[in-house]
């Protein structure tokens, strides 16, 4: 790591919510700028910054600190010049001359240790001298804290947090114990905490560690889309964690050493720990508590809610045909069996690949409910699945988040986001339809059960085959297998949905059969290639020259969908070429630099995390703004319309027409989005999609993958590579596996409830 010492010349940009700040440092005539989120400095102060040079692209040279800390000026010019520069308020440049001059060299010592001695200075009080006492105590214990903390790699902006924390209790707890800041404070994780106890010679045999690994394990379980881990997975991969980091001649962690932690964590309410139900070995799920607890509550909704009712089958029967009748639609049996399941259940389980009607149904749904005068509400979990049944059904649907109004109070916890409807408001439905339940993860569905009150009939509607949801849990899968609710299968292909080599495709890759591959199809197209180079390049001419035109569609409209995200196909490297071709340098469009990528005016990106505090707003083409709202989700995509380097802000401009300006920091958040994963593009569609398919690990390359990526498309699918692949990932049944306990906890509730 580089160092600069030098005077703070010049502040010349604060951001007083994140501290980012760019400063002016100058050490021997020389100012060089420096940047980073620096808390509680001044113009005047002697500092040194720890951290490394980089070159901006059109700011040039700066040094971006990671660490900073206050040095006791070297001379006497240099104290008062310091204290004339308003770091310490209450002295000006008047007062600062008057002070070096009665106290000397010894005026620092005095700052520090007497600093009531300030009232012997003339235009100084007595309660004046007190207030910058107090003031220059509190400046020295977070510039104490900041350099003990510094030690352990944590940055100043992080350690002034742990400061408003802890207060002095900081020092105990990195002493003692500092996996309790892992449990207890965002932005430091297992890791970081173990890196502290490492250097603070914490025993990395310590129960404390074992304890803080297995909620990381979980943690990163959760990421993956389990809600638990079997209690043999869990510990071996606990072991795994740590063995990197325990020296095995000082620390030997046996099998009942974490056991016992286990316990201890179930003793204290963190963990759960529940029997797999019909399995001879006692596999036991863990849980971390609060992913039980939310599974479990939408088990005992879903049981609450499954009312049965008696219903008059020849007046059901009457009105079908009176909705068929007047809405011009005919609906098969099981499309019939749907409608009259909707009416006499409360939770209603239809599914289907494409072609098979679902819209059809959801239509005949809403206008037999209309006939009975039930208030009904439309949703969906993506803007993109919203607007696409909002102009299929004729009928608003909302995102599941707007309708559940999404509230700027926040709650601090790994469920993200907190909503106005719930129990005590409920929404106003007779009748709630959802689609594209498959990509709903349990805490969603939670939030969206305690909005939904009694006696609402529940329809959730979606295809069981396509990849799970992206957060934790397989919600439609699990309610499936639970055989608890009501559920219509619709399997016929209709004669329109025939016509597209697209969805007979997709049956025959959901079936296991192989596929007809050919150039010259209509909208099942494969162009053979055999090298990565060939596929990118001819995936930029696809995008560029062909099937704009082709499907009537803007380039952007158009998505590149890879299995994976690293390697020669995966998105990273796609997503850097199609940029270099698609939209490359050029004087006219500001850049910015993030983490490995550079972002250009005129990019498309994806915003890759849930920020439920974002502001967005909808504007008129003349830029009035009709609209305002907060909450930007994981897998929106946009383009980055403006950069303004100088405010250092950026403006994208969403597909759902949301504007929102993200701070150069909040940039993290975005990616380029050329090309993206099949997983990411889940509830999507897309005029046209190109698929790069040639090798890949087996996990990856798999039917239900291949099956999620063909079934994005709307009018056309290009699939490059080789035909040998393609056969090998239909042949591939291999999933992901996912542990979810759903339609344990509904098999829990149902023993549980006397007969």
């Amino acid at each position: 790591m580089d160092k600069l010492r030098g005077y703070i010349e010049k502040i010349i940009y604060r951001n007083p919510q994140n501290d980012y700040t760019v400063i002016r440092v100058e050490d021997n005539g020389i100012s060089t700028t420096c940047v980073g989120c620096l808390h509680d400095i001044n113009a005047g102060e002697f500092m040194e910054f720890t951290g490394e040079y980089v070159f901006h692209p059109r700011f040039g040279q700066q040094f971006k600190a990671s660490q900073a800390r206050i040095l006791i000026p070297e001379d006497l010019a240099s104290v008062e010049r310091y204290l004339g520069s308003g770091a310490i308020k209450g002295i000006g440049a008047v007062t600062a001359r008057r002070i070096v001059e009665a106290f000397g060299e010894d005026t620092m010592r005095i700052l520090d240790e007497e600093p009531e001695r300030l009232a012997e200075i003339k235009g100084i009080s007595r309660a004046k001298a007190q207030e910058i006492a107090a003031t220059q105590e509190e400046k020295k214990d977070l510039r104490n804290v900041c350099i003990y903390l510094g030690d352990y790699g944590i940055s100043n902006a992080l350690a002034v947090k742990l400061y408003g924390i802890y207060d002095q209790e900081i020092y105990k707890i990195i002493r003692d114990n500092p996996y309790q800041l892992a449990d207890e404070v965002s932005g430091i994780g297992f890791r970081k905490a173990d890196e502290i106890a490492r250097r603070t010679g914490v025993n990395p045999g310590s129960d404390y560690r074992i304890k803080a690994c297995m909620i990381y394990v979980l943690q990163r379980a959760l990421d993956q889309g389990h809600v638990y881990l079997p209690d043999h997975l869990l510990k071996r991969k606990v072991m795994e964690t740590l063995k990197p980091l325990t020296v095995d001649d000082l620390c030997e962690i046996e099998e009942a050493d974490l056991e016992r932690c286990l316990m201890d964590l179930v003793l204290d309410s963190r963990l759960i720990i529940k029997q797999e139900p019909g399995t001879e070995e006692k596999i036991r799920q863990v849980y971390d508590s609060q992913n039980y607890y939310t599974e479990l509550a939408i088990a005992r909704k879903l049981t609450d809610l499954n009312l049965k009712a008696q219903i008059d089958e020849d007046e059901t029967a009457r009105r079908i045909h009176l909705v068929e009748e007047q809405s011009g639609i005919v609906l098969d049996e099981r499309q019939r069996d749907a409608v009259r399941g909707a009416a006499g259940s409360g939770v209603l389980i239809i599914t289907g690949g494409p072609g098979t009607g679902k819209t059809t149904t959801i239509n005949a749904l809403i206008r037999y409910f209309e006939s009975d005068t039930r208030e009904i509400l439309l949703a969906a979990p993506t803007g993109r699945a919203a607007k696409r049944m909002t102009e299929a059904t004729g009928c608003e649907a909302k995102t599941i988040h707007r309708m559940l109004e999404l509230s700027t109070e926040l709650e601090d916890s790994s469920a993200g986001a907190r909503f106005n409807r719930n129990e005590e408001h409920p929404l106003d439905a007779d009748v709630l339809i959802v689609d594209e339940v498959s990509m709903v993860d349990i805490f969603l569905m939670n939030a969206l059960l305690r909005a939904v009150k009694p006696g609402t009939r529940l329809i959730l509607v979606g295809d069981v085959n396509q990849l799970p949801s992206v957060g934790p849990g397989n919600i439609l899968k699990d309610m499936i297998r639970s055989r608890r609710f009501p559920t219509v299968e619709l399997v016929k292909i209709f004669r329109q949905a025939e016509e597209s080599e697209i969805v007979v495709n997709a049956h025959k890759i959901n079936r296991g059969e192989k596929i007809t591959l050919r150039p010259g199809s209509r909208d099942f197209i494969f162009i053979r290639r055999e090298s990565p180079q060939a596929i990118a390049n001819a995936a930029v001419t696809l995008l560029r020259d062909k099937l704009p035109s082709y499907v009537g569609a803007d380039i952007r409209e158009i998505q590149v969908l890879s299995p994976m995200k690293r390697g020669p196909l995966g998105v990273m490297s796609l997503n850097r070429f199609f940029q270099e071709c698609l939209n490359p340098p050029d004087a006219a469009k500001k850049e910015m630099p993030v983490r490995d990528m550079i972002f250009r005016e005129g990019d498309k990106v994806m915003h890759i995390k849930n920020n439920y505090e974002l502001e967005w707003t909808m504007m008129t083409p003349s830029g009035f703004a009709y609209d305002r709202g907060t909450g930007i989700f994981n897998g929106d995509i946009g383009m980055i319309e403006k950069i303004n380097e100088h405010s250092r802000l950026l403006e994208v401009i969403f597909d759902d027409g949301k504007h929102v300006i993200y701070e150069f920091e909040q940039a993290e958040e975005l990616t380029l989005a050329y090309a993206t994963t099949i997983h990411k593009a889940q509830g999507s569609e897309y005029p046209a999609v190109i698929m790069p398919l040639l090798d890949g690990p087996e996990i990856l390359m798999s039917r239900n993958i291949l099956y999620t990526g063909v079934t994005r498309a709307k009018s056309c699918v290009v699939i490059l590579g080789r035909e040998e692949t393609v056969n090998r990932m239909i042949a591939n049944v291999r999933e992901q596996e996912r542990y979810s306990g759903l339609k344990d906890r509904l098999e829990e509730i149902r023993h549980s409830v006397p007969a």
